[in-house]
């Protein structure tokens, strides 16, 4: 049998058998009731539960009547404790679990590999105006590195890019190629985990430099009734709402809670011409049959309108060209054809069913639609290569990509022992099914004078076609993980297999089709002391099946490889945490730009990035709460069929990273209720040329808030980034595609919570 139809008949009994089987088990569940909480929607440890049902006997023997009447001592009270659920909420900025890096509720101290959470309470202090910008201050990530692009969300790990194959919602990948690329709702998330080095083992295809993974907002035990407005300096405006809790149900149909979250957001930027009018709603539907038994439904629909960045060169925005600098306001497209456009629907659920205290099975599904369009007039140099012209001339660029990706991940977790060890095992089964219809245009376009740019072409596209073709992957992997305990070591073992089937329809030529199987593994130990210091040491490969085109031809897969030595900090009674992490990583078959042509992407060879990070987190006393990171890391292109490009550093690539944010809110006194904070951001110098001979020079930015609650229901604040209003460029990905990052963006919010 060929893989692409054992692939589609692994599709099909997976999908039917794992659909139904946990219906089955509600016959099976326990007739206890429901608590008075919605708990969380995973096991939170490994030991027996101990309450007992209504159908259970006690098995204790029966005491005599003499025995019942003596006087019994009085026992205290149990300490209420909060249990951190791993796909919710973090208390201040400092999350003790997440499930991100073995798929199960584990601490963050026992997990052998650099994780940060950035949860709901940091992003609301931050503010950020899109999801990078939540990534701002995270070690090892640059984010934003298209600067005040709108359209989408870019971010690097480690030096490599990885919004394209790193990006997770709800731990299910929302991968893109082309320009059919998906957007995240910071408004919309509960937590951001970042995941570094390779996580392909678990995850299948992604990037070799991590990933990220936003958990959405879920159906609340407690209701929300939430309202926030606000509007920055470029009076773009927005109105956000967040309402949910239980549901009223007859106690034989279980519970049953809702949530719905949406945002309303019209108005300018700092580019003139370029809106940024983006609408979204998440309803989402929780049901609990029982106490073991959780279902979630998840939905979603946003729409994005604006126009994309600008394409201006080197000369003139790095470096002053003969007229100066080129304004950061200026529109070098033309708004009679400039248009920026994506609609995207998602429907999902997860579903978990505690089946006895030591087997818990967990389904999770999506499928996810984009439609996105780009009309545009990019730059392409200066008229003749001469920069004392100011006459920037264009290419007219159309393109409409259609994407549809579904996604089916079971996972069955087992608990046992063998004799002094404990283990956690994981068997599961991923699918994934993702198909584009792309279609790209190039066309010749009239040169703008950048001096005095005059706007009004309005002709329809008349141009050639580049790509026109229906590309589709299919994926299955069968992942194999063990947690094994002992005493204070841990030991995370971890095995998949990918069996991928890649499909190019070519309308224009002649079509391409491959299947490819590849093995990812990971071995990882940490060891914790009683005075909190984990140091670890893991090992990780990664296989990554590329989706797109080069010329016509389909790209290679990558493939990567990771060693890294780190250690953990969290001192006895502090709330907070500390670490450092050593890394060597290799990523072969790297995607990179081509700088003769920033419309196709070229696969280099092997690009090797080794370095250290530095996190620190905490929240060390009541009110005041800090995060900070430093990272560097030599990057450098280890293997190129160019022996002139060897030990030199990508484009766009910073290779030294240095944060800090601290926010504190007084807790008595006549100021109780306000608080103020602040970080400072340092990104490193990159390079706009491949042989290393235009840097692009580093930065250091600073952000602020002033916010100020009253009466436990209002909430207003000031949140202002790039406070010193500098200019500087984020990101050259050649000579001639330079781009401008945040102008200072100051946003007034209103809060009220009833």
């Amino acid at each position: 049998m060929k893989s692409r139809d054992f692939l589609g008949v692994a599709a099909s009994a997976t999908a039917s058998v794992l659909v139904l089987w946990p219906q089955a088990t509600f016959a099976q569940s326990s007739s206890g009731t429901a608590s008075q909480s919605l708990p969380s929607v995973v096991v939170t440890s490994p030991e027996k539960r101990t309450a007992a049902t209504t159908t259970q006997r006690s098995r204790r023997p029966a005491q005599s009547a003499a025995a019942s009447r003596r006087p019994q001592p009085k026992r205290e009270a149990p300490a209420a404790t909060v249990v951190e659920n791993p796909r919710g909420a973090v208390q201040g900025y400092v999350a003790g679990r997440s499930m991100a890096g073995t798929k199960t509720n584990t601490p963050i101290m026992e997990t052998p590999q650099s994780l940060s959470v950035i949860g709901s309470e940091q992003i609301r202090d931050q503010k950020p105006g899109k999801f990078d910008e939540i990534l701002r201050y995270t070690p090892g990530v640059v984010a934003g590195t298209f600067g005040a692009d709108n359209r989408n969300d870019w971010f690097l790990i480690r030096g490599f890019k990885s919004d394209d194959v790193g990006l997770f919602l709800d731990g299910l990948q929302l991968f893109y190629t082309s320009y059919a690329s998906w957007k995240l709702q910071p408004f919309n998330l509960a937590r951001v985990e970042v995941l570094r080095g390779p996580s392909a083992v678990l995850y299948g295809g992604s990037s070799p430099s991590g990933i990220v993974n936003a958990v959405s907002k879920t159906p609340p035990a407690e209701p929300i009734r939430y309202l926030e407005t606000g509007v920055n300096n470029f009076g773009n405006a927005y109105l956000g709402f967040d309402f949910g809790g239980p549901v009223a149900t007859a106690p034989e149909n279980g519970k049953l809670f809702y949530r719905v979250v949406g945002q309303i957001q019209n108005g300018g930027t700092q580019v003139d011409f370029t809106p940024n009018n983006n609408y979204f709603i998440a309803p989402s539907l929780t049901w609990k049959p029982d106490a073991d038994t959780t279902f979630t439904v998840l939905a979603s629909a946003s729409k994005l309108e604006t126009r994309s960045e600008n394409f201006l060169p080197y000369i003139g925005t790095v470096v002053n060209a003969p007229f100066g600098r080129i304004p950061t306001k200026l529109f070098a497209s033309d708004p009679g054809v400039d248009r920026f456009t994506r609609e995207q629907e998602m429907l999902g659920y997860q579903f978990e069913r505690h089946v006895s205290d030591d087997v818990t099975f967990r389904q999770n599904a999506r499928f996810a639609h984009v439609d996105v369009t780009l009309s545009t007039l990019f730059g392409l140099g200066y008229d003749g290569g001469m920069p004392a012209t100011a006459s920037l001339s264009r290419g007219y660029f159309l393109t409409h990509g259609i994407a549809n990706q579904a996604n089916l991940d079971s996972q069955l977790e087992y608990r046992f022992n063998t004799g002094i060890l404990r283990h956690t095992a994981l068997f599961g089964l991923d699918l994934k099914h993702y198909k584009i219809d792309d279609w790209q245009g190039f066309g010749g376009a009239p040169s703008l004078n950048l001096l005095n740019p005059v706007y009004g072409f309005n002709a329809p596209f008349s141009g050639s076609t580049l790509t026109d073709a229906t590309v589709t992957q299919k994926q299955l992997g069968f992942y194999l993980q063990d947690q094994i305990k002992l005493d204070r070591f841990t030991l995370v073992l971890s095995g998949r297999n990918d069996w991928v089937a890649t499909n190019n329809d070519n309308h224009i030529g002649t079509g391409q089709s491959r299947e490819d199987s590849q093995f990812s593994g990971r071995a990882g130990l940490i060891y914790n002391f009683d005075s909190g210091l984990a140091p670890y040491v893991s090992y990780a490969t990664s296989y990554n099946p590329v989706i797109g085109l080069n010329s016509g031809q389909l790209l290679l897969p990558e493939t990567g490889q990771q060693t890294e030595v780190g250690l953990k900090f969290q001192p006895n009674g502090f709330n907070g945490h500390f670490g450092f992490a050593w890394f060597d990583l290799k990523r072969q078959n790297a995607l990179t730009t081509d700088p003769n042509n920033v419309l196709l992407p070229t696969q280099n060879g092997e690009v090797t990035s080794r370095g250290f990070e530095l996190e620190a987190v905490a929240n060390p006393m009541p009110g005041l709460k800090l995060v900070g990171a430093f990272t560097t890391y030599d990057m450098f292109v280890s293997k190129d069929l160019n022996p002139a490009l060897i030990g030199k550093v990508p484009t766009a690539t910073p290779r030294t990273l240095t944060s800090g944010w601290v926010d504190y809110t007084f807790q008595s006194g006549p100021l109780t209720g306000f608080g103020l904070g602040g970080g400072v951001r340092y990104i490193g110098g990159s390079f706009a040329d491949n042989i290393n001979t235009m840097p692009v020079p580093s930065v250091v930015l600073g952000d602020i808030t002033v916010h100020y609650e009253w009466q436990k229901n209002w909430r207003a604040a000031l949140n202002v980034i790039n406070v010193a209003d500098t200019i500087y460029v984020a990101n050259c990905s050649s000579a001639n595609a330079c781009f401008y990052g945040d102008r200072r963006r100051a946003t007034a919010s209103l809060s009220y919570k009833w």
